[in-house]
């Protein structure tokens, strides 16, 4: 019944006053553990999951005994997989995990918020102490309708945090500047924290930050500017140099971002969650220097936005030279209507149907394509879920994990070639 009435156009707006009084209920039942916590809390379009990350490796390697909560995991020591297709969680599992993280000895806690949460009431009651801004860009609009409205909902967080660290170069600075109490940049070009003499490589970046020199075994050149936001909260934190070093080269990956899968193939494959257009421009200007063919795997997501579809697909045509396009979570959308828009934009970037453009809607059998394809020295990049352990389909959700599929297929591989 839910997923009918979410298709009403004014249903988002109905149900608010029900997530105000949940996140009410939830406080008080939990007793408002996060008031026991400082609490860092980290939003953008992009780039949230690998700065929260950063920020909690760094603070326990400190000393500091910190949780995390994101879409990937949450925990204090022990992480535990999120299961569900979702950032920031309803109001009562939010809590419910803020005390569980406080019960276990925690001082800090570094939640990812989404915009869907702020304008949901979700975080109602949490303070923040810190609030990082990474970046915005075109995403969510199926729910926010518009940018301006998308940008104001995440402005919520800043106008409740105590300090606001912001991506100078990033327009929407100058809107969340207005709204914070007290606020601080960073960036490459803009910004009054800068990096500076930065090294690009597919096992990672390098950096100058004032007389700290910034390494991560992250590849791109986004995570210079992840890596720095969580180089500033260190610092605001009290951190030495040589803990915030430490931090932030210790982290060895984040499950889904960048993660570079080797099973003795000649190639190279890497999964990454990008699904948004900047996201998958991000990726691709991350890898700009590979010197052998660029192999995509893409595909769409049921009730989201379906203007990004042609965008994403003239994204992928521009930057690869074999696209294919797949499923998502199609959820109760024809996985052939999302993949149409997908095709038609990288059909306008001039790929051809047959040729350098497939579509194959099963996502393994789309996999297992682009592996068998691949050559000495190409790249293979399976793009949109990342660390995600399930697939919504029309009947519900299914076990798919896009890193443990590409391991079993590799595997295979190199057994039939040997």
């Amino acid at each position: 019944m839910k997923k009918y009435l979410e298709k009403l156009p004014f249903y988002n707006s109905l149900v608010l006053p029900y997530h105000f009084a949940q996140a009410i209920f939830a406080n008080v039942k939990y007793h408002h553990p996060s008031k026991k916590l400082r609490v860092i809390g980290v939003t953008g379009t992009n780039g949230k999951t690998t700065t929260c990350f950063m920020i909690w490796n760094m603070l326990n390697k400190a000393g500091l005994k910190t949780g995390l909560m994101t879409t990937v995991a949450w925990g204090v020591k022990t992480l535990k997989p999120e299961l569900g297709h979702m950032t920031t969680v309803d109001a009562i599992t939010l809590n419910e995990r803020i005390s569980a993280i406080q019960k276990q000895g925690a001082e800090f806690l570094v939640l990812e918020v989404t915009s869907h949460a702020l304008a949901e009431y979700r975080t109602l009651g949490i303070p923040i102490e810190i609030a990082v801004f990474t970046n915005l860009t075109h995403e969510h609009l199926d729910y926010h309708k518009t940018l301006s409205k998308y940008r104001a909902a995440k402005g919520k967080l800043f106008k409740k945090a105590k300090l606001s660290i912001l991506n100078a170069d990033d327009p929407a600075t100058d809107f969340y500047k207005k709204l914070s109490h007290k606020y601080i940049t960073y960036g490459i070009k803009n910004g009054e924290n800068r990096a500076t003499n930065i090294k690009l490589s597919v096992s990672g970046v390098k950096y100058a930050y004032h007389d700290i020199n910034i390494e991560t075994k992250i590849p791109g050149e986004f995570n210079v500017y992840n890596s720095l936001a969580a180089v500033l909260v260190g610092e605001k934190l009290g951190l030495s140099s040589e803990q915030i070093q430490e931090g932030i080269a210790s982290l060895e990956s984040v499950e889904g971002r960048m993660n570079v899968i080797d099973e003795g193939q000649p190639f190279t494959v890497i999964i990454d969650y990008a699904h948004a257009p900047d996201a998958l421009e991000k990726v691709f200007e991350s890898v700009k220097g590979h010197k052998g063919r660029i192999i995509s795997v893409h595909g769409g997501a049921g009730r989201r936005d379906p203007s990004t579809r042609p965008i994403r697909g003239e994204i992928l045509a521009k930057y690869s030279d074999i696209v294919i396009i797949t499923e998502d979570d199609s959820r109760d959308e024809n996985p052939e209507i999302i993949a149409e828009g997908f095709i038609k934009g990288a059909k306008k970037a001039g790929k051809i149907l047959g040729k350098n453009l497939f579509e194959e809607l099963d996502r393994e059998k789309a996999i297992a394509l682009a592996l068998n394809i691949a050559k000495k020295d190409d790249l293979v990049l399976i793009l949109g879920k990342g660390h995600e352990k399930t697939i919504l389909r029309a009947d519900g959700p299914h076990d798919f994990e896009d890193i443990k599929v590409t391991k079993r297929l590799l595997a295979r591989i190199q057994r039939d070639h040997q």
